[in-house]
């Protein structure tokens, strides 16, 4: 079961895309709890220069929010974090 853990294996490498990926399926342990921290982990092994973003939505389901314009609210958010990581924009 150890090989499944994805805190467990974390190693020093440059990070990656990660989406959707279930960090922890006990029902005892909520999922909040294990999410920030194998993030923090994967932020300490990390060997690059680039950030690890961890972002959660409460808010909505696996396609994202329902609403009208949800989906573009959510697509500029991911262009801001990336026009700031390029330098062009403002935190």
């Amino acid at each position: 079961m150890l090989s499944y853990s994805p805190y467990d294996n974390v190693k020093p490498r440059l990070p990656g895309v990660v989406r959707g990926h279930r960090v922890c399926g006990d029902s005892q342990v909520q999922y909040w709890e294990p999410g920030p921290k194998w993030v923090a982990k994967l932020r300490d092994e990390n060997t690059g220069h680039y950030p690890i973003l961890f972002r959660t939505n409460m808010e909505a389901g696996h396609g994202g929010k329902s609403g009208r314009f949800q989906r573009y609210r959510e697509l500029s958010e991911s262009y801001a974090f990336v026009l700031q990581q390029l330098g062009i924009a403002q935190p």
